[in-house]
């Protein structure tokens, strides 16, 4: 396939593991060999037709402010690829605990699959829980569907609840819908909430402006494709490096600034 084509596929596809779209990003821009104008609206597109995706802004900030763009994207790829934060969670999930996620969580999902003794609630975000409850049962762990409307039941009924950020800055994050209602009833009724930010979703605080304008319409803020969850929501938070209390843990930017990020990409 073209670059040009992969990347029109890239554009228009969702749903995927984010990891797997950083990869064939990288791979496609690295196919193109574009200059910095070019490679400045590749990046502005990619971003727009994937708002929620953190690591995308992450892999393209990266990209427009290095001397070596696809040097940096090789490397990036490699980076997500071997991101420890499921290891983080594999050991520190407490045993044969029910836990409550939303949707298909990439990286809390590898987990879950990978230690066997949890017992999932999955509320069905974005008509995603189905097809991963569906994976948890091939996989023989106990796992059910849980519909948006009674997910506060589910929380109460959990151990603890995970919510996965798309992207996040200092003090909030940016995840899949019904998080932050998750996330308040956990509050209320102190059940854990641990925020699990993988490589690649930490940005700057305008990177992270920017994401949540594009998806958080204000005119119908029912219909944005994901939600704002404050952190003082979560008790912990799971990095790459560890699982720390939320008071104690450092959310910085994985990547810098790219100001031509903040900007829509020219209309042709």
């Amino acid at each position: 396939m073209h670059p040009i084509e992969r990347l029109r596929y890239l554009a228009r596809s969702s749903g995927a593991d984010q990891r797997v779209l950083v990869g064939e990003t990288a791979s496609a821009l690295r196919g193109l060999g574009i200059d910095h104008a070019g490679l400045v609206v590749a990046c502005r597109r990619i971003v727009e037709r994937h708002p929620t995706s953190g690591p995308l802004w992450w892999l393209c900030a990266h990209m427009l402010t290095a001397t070596e763009p696809y040097a940096v994207a090789r490397t990036l790829s490699n980076e997500i690829d071997n991101d420890l934060t499921p290891e983080v969670l594999i050991d520190h999930l407490p045993s044969d605990a029910t836990v409550c996620v939303m949707g298909w969580p990439d990286l809390v999902g590898e987990a879950l699959l990978r230690r066997g003794d949890l017992r999932v609630l999955a509320v069905d975000a974005d008509g995603e829980g189905a097809a991963f409850v569906r994976r948890l049962d091939r996989a023989d762990v106990a796992a059910e569907i849980i519909e948006p409307g009674v997910s506060a039941a589910a929380v109460l009924a959990a151990d603890l609840v995970v919510v996965e950020a798309l992207a996040a800055g200092a003090g909030e994050l940016l995840a899949a819908r019904s998080s932050r209602a998750a996330a308040s009833v956990a509050y209320c009724s102190e059940v854990p909430v641990w925020a699990v930010v993988g490589v690649g979703r930490c940005l700057p605080d305008a990177g992270f402006a920017s994401l949540v304008q594009r998806v958080a319409d204000v005119r119908v803020p029912w219909l944005a494709e994901a939600e704002v969850v404050p952190l003082g929501l979560c008790s912990h938070v799971v990095l790459p490096t560890g699982l720390f209390d939320v008071a104690a843990a450092e959310l910085r930017p994985d990547c810098p600034l790219a100001q031509e990020l903040l900007r829509p990409a020219p209309r042709t």
